[in-house]
C-alpha cells in the first residue's frame, strides 16, 4: 500500500535521513526502497496526483518525483525519467504559492526539480528562487541556505555552458562533447 504525504514528510525531514540528502548510501538507499517503492510506482502511474491539491501534499509529490526516484535508481535513466513532468508539477504549486506556506527547509526541495532541470531557462527560475529564501533567512541559519544557492548556480553554470548535465550522458546513451570529457575529468565535477 502506498505511503501518505505525511509519511513521506516525516521520513524525508528526519535528522537521521537529512544527514543522507546529498551523498551515496547503499543502505539509506535500500531503505526508501522498502519503504516507498511502492509509493514511487503508484506516483509514476499518476495514482497519487491527487497529492498535489495542498502544499504538504505537493511537497510529498515532488519528493518521491524528485529526490526518491534518484536514490532508488541510480545509475539508471529512470532516475531522470520523470523530471520533464516532475517540474511542471513543481512550476504549478509554486504558482499556486505553495512553496510559500511551507517551512524554509522544505521549500529547498520544492525548488531542487528546477535545480535537477536541462533547461537554461528553468535553472535562472531556480537560482532566483534559491536567492529569495536565502534573502528571508536569519543569520543563524544563513551558511546552510548559502550552501543551497550555491549548489543552485552550480548547476545553473553547468546547463549554461553545456545546455544538458553530461554527468547524465554515459547512463543515457548520449556521446560526450570534447569539452564536457574535459569537463567530467575535472575532480569534483557532476552531481
Amino acid at each position: 500500500m502506498p505511503a501518505t504525504p505525511t509519511d513521506v514528510l516525516d521520513f524525508w525531514f528526519d535528522s537521521a535521513s537529512q544527514a543522507h540528502w546529498f551523498e551515496r548510501s547503499d543502505a539509506f538507499d535500500a531503505t526508501i526502497r522498502e519503504r516507498f517503492g511502492e509509493t514511487l510506482e503508484a506516483v509514476w502511474r499518476g495514482d497519487l496526483n491527487h497529492w498535489a491539491q495542498a502544499p504538504a501534499g505537493w511537497l510529498a509529490l515532488l519528493i518521491v518525483r524528485d529526490q526518491f526516484s534518484r536514490n532508488l535508481y541510480r545509475d539508471d535513466a529512470r532516475a531522470w525519467s520523470n523530471d520533464p513532468s516532475t517540474q511542471v508539477i513543481a512550476l504549478d504549486g509554486i504558482a499556486r504559492g505553495f512553496d510559500l506556506q511551507l517551512p524554509p527547509l522544505q521549500r529547498v526541495f520544492a525548488y531542487m526539480p528546477l535545480e535537477h532541470a536541462e533547461s537554461l531557462v528553468l535553472q535562472r527560475h531556480c537560482v532566483g528562487l534559491f536567492e529569495r529564501l536565502l534573502a528571508s533567512q536569519s543569520a543563524a541559519v544563513r551558511s546552510r541556505y548559502e550552501g543551497f544557492l550555491d549548489y543552485a548556480r552550480r548547476h545553473h553554470d553547468v546547463i549554461e555552458r553545456f545546455d544538458r548535465f553530461p554527468h547524465r550522458n554515459a547512463v543515457l546513451g548520449r556521446a560526450d562533447t570534447p569539452a564536457e570529457q574535459a569537463y567530467l575529468a575535472t575532480p569534483g565535477t557532476g552531481f
